[in-house]
């Protein structure tokens, strides 16, 4: 209930700053003004009575109580959550500005230690609702319309009955979380944000190492690509047994609850159907052909070479402009995309830049990567990006604003309901960049100029629906033999790279070391299938995008309820009103026909 932000890392970004304007930082006073706030040794103090009086007065008397004095129990459960969220929130987004700040790493592990503790007095709650007979709780639900709206809270909880252990059990599994997963979540963020890469010359970290992959020298890209797989490779015993380590735990765990895949916690914390997610799976696998080979081998010849090589998969094509995008002409893009979509959608937008929400610029031990994390729902939302000027980096910021809004409009949901399933979190962020794309499109003033934006917007589609549903293939191989015992690096290695050929395609071929390219992804160790989130919400942003173009009546409107809507509603209910169904294999067939098309207009551009 109290996790701390999770980065996205989707592996661009180094050391900002440099002809790109002024580049905002954090302010974390509206959460706290610092680590010795009296506001925040208050709020963890009254978290602790909080919890040991939600204990004392409801542990073993839940089947007892009337409608209204369950509804009291929620709003009291609910206040807990939003205290501890805020105190994680803040412990975790300093952490994430500075993760080499043994202070910061500190405090972080003192918060959670205690939370923690506290809330071990909380286990008790979602194991007793489960036991209660369904007539009862639908009897109270029934009985009074406040509580009704708890309802998919209910039903969340309940969707584990079959998979709860006994009370002293998960009570185990809450108290040494700190020094399960927990730690090895972050000997593996200490480890990536302590490595250090030379290339031609120069020592840098990881994020401005990444960024080499995407530079228009490409003997500065093989340089990156090589030296990222000599130093994954000389750290990949740590990193083969921080996967060992979770994998297995997650097997023991998942065995004991009797769950019949490692897969199926992800998708009831997703509340999406197993068969919906390999409906999605199959159909992008099956599409590879159409998508992922077919650009690459343009790609190919867009850069006159008889084969492709790893480090060339993200490089700039040949006509395309240089010039960096500084912050403020970023801004102004993302915000006119936004308004020309509606204009409440940019006002939505606007306060993230002028009030300490965003901290772009990239410095020495800050988390990689990008993300947007809600707080609390009293609060706003944090976003965080390594900005470098690239005109991806501003796709980047129309996503992550995009997850923000989300955030603002879901927030008056409550801290129970404003949260979205990983399936529907991705809906708005990449709405957001699909609005800003098709804005640019629109401006572009010349064949060339829209042939690198097309190709751009198809780069990024298939990363995010071709290269995630291969890491989630990835991943399914990698906890199935798992179970079958200890994994060795070369193991792992070999699971990686029987995912990479295929999804990539023939025109390329692999370098050695880049075999241990799954060294880095952090989702397989914080997230374990976390991954199809990404195709998910690709898939379904197209397809709403293309339900946009067709002129669905009030489809702005509807947009925005669905925002509102949270985590209220399944993604049934959420996309009725647009006439679309995420179960029938052909939604995700018109999702993929986009990038298809997309591919179709650069052929016919040759």
């Amino acid at each position: 209930m109290t996790a701390m932000p999770r980065p996205v890392f989707d592996a661009n970004p180094p050391a900002g700053g440099k002809d790109l304007g002024a580049l905002p930082e954090w302010d974390l006073s509206d959460l706290y003004t610092g680590r010795d706030a009296p506001e925040l040794a208050a709020d963890m103090d009254w978290l602790k009575r909080a919890c040991q009086d939600f204990e004392k007065d409801y542990k073993g008397k839940l089947g007892d109580l009337d409608a209204r004095g369950m509804l009291d129990c929620i709003h009291r459960y609910e206040a807990i959550n939003a205290k501890a969220g805020r105190i994680m929130s803040f412990a975790g987004l300093s952490y994430y500005q500075q993760t080499t700040d043994s202070d910061r790493v500190a405090f972080l592990s003192d918060c959670e230690d205690k939370i923690t503790t506290f809330t071990t007095a909380l286990v008790f709650f979602s194991l007793e609702i489960n036991r209660l007979e369904e007539s009862h709780l639908q009897g109270l639900l029934d009985a009074d319309a406040d509580l009704a709206r708890y309802t998919p809270i209910f039903e969340r909880m309940r969707a584990m009955r079959p998979y709860q252990l006994s009370d002293e059990m998960e009570q185990f599994l809450h108290d040494q979380s700190v020094v399960g997963d927990t730690a090895w979540n972050k000997l593996f963020d200490e480890t990536i944000a302590g490595l250090e890469f030379e290339v031609q010359g120069e020592v840098m970290g990881i994020e401005p190492t990444l960024n080499f992959l995407t530079d228009p020298d490409r003997d500065k890209r093989e340089a990156a690509a090589r030296e990222l797989g000599r130093v994954f490779s000389a750290n990949l015993r740590t990193f083969a047994r921080v996967h060992n380590t979770l994998a297995k735990s997650k097997e023991v765990e998942d065995r004991w609850r009797k769950m019949p895949t490692p897969q199926t916690g992800r998708h009831l914390a997703n509340h999406v159907e197993p068969e919906v997610v390999e409906a999605l799976r199959n159909a992008v696998v099956g599409a590879y052909p159409r998508l992922s080979h077919r650009y690459y081998e343009l790609k190919r010849k867009w850069l006159g070479l008889d084969r492709m090589q790893v480090w060339d998969r993200n490089a700039p094509l040949p006509m395309e402009d240089p010039a960096l995008v500084d912050w403020d002409r970023a801004k102004a893009t993302v915000l006119d995309a936004y308004a020309d979509f509606s204009p409440d959608l940019a006002e939505l937008a606007r306060p993230f830049f002028g009030s300490g929400w965003i901290d772009a610029a990239v410095r020495p031990g800050k988390s990689p990567g990008a993300f947007a994390h809600p707080t609390v729902t009293d609060v706003h939302p944090y976003v965080m990006l390594n900005y470098l000027g690239k005109p991806r980096d501003v796709m980047t910021l129309a996503h992550e604003l995009g997850h923000g809004v989300h955030q603002r409009l879901a927030a008056d949901q409550g801290e129970l309901l404003s949260s979205t399933p990983l399936t529907l979190a991705e809906t708005a962020s990449v709405f957001g960049e699909m609005l800003t794309f098709r804005k640019l499109l629109a401006q572009a003033s010349d064949p060339a100029q829209r042939k690198v934006l097309l190709a751009g917007k198809v780069e990024d589609m298939i990363n995010t629906v071709v290269r995630q549903i291969a890491f989630y293939d990835f991943e399914c191989k990698l906890h199935a033999a798992r179970k079958d015992g200890e994994m060795t690096p070369d193991a792992i290695n070999a699971l990686w790279m029987s995912v990479q050929g295929e999804s990539l395609g023939p025109a390329f071929d692999f370098m050695d070391d880049y075999q241990v390219y799954w060294a880095y992804i952090p989702h397989f160790v914080h997230s374990p299938f976390y991954v199809y989130a990404y195709a998910f919400g690709d898939g379904l942003v197209n397809a709403l995008y293309a339900a946009y173009e067709d002129g669905t009546p009030d489809f702005q409107a509807k947009y925005f309820e669905m925002l509102r809507a949270g985590g209220s509603k399944h993604h049934s209910e959420l996309l009725k009103p647009f006439g679309l169904d995420a179960s029938d294999p052909a939604f995700w067939d018109k999702g993929l026909s986009m990038i298809e098309g997309m591919i179709d207009e650069l052929e016919t551009m040759e």
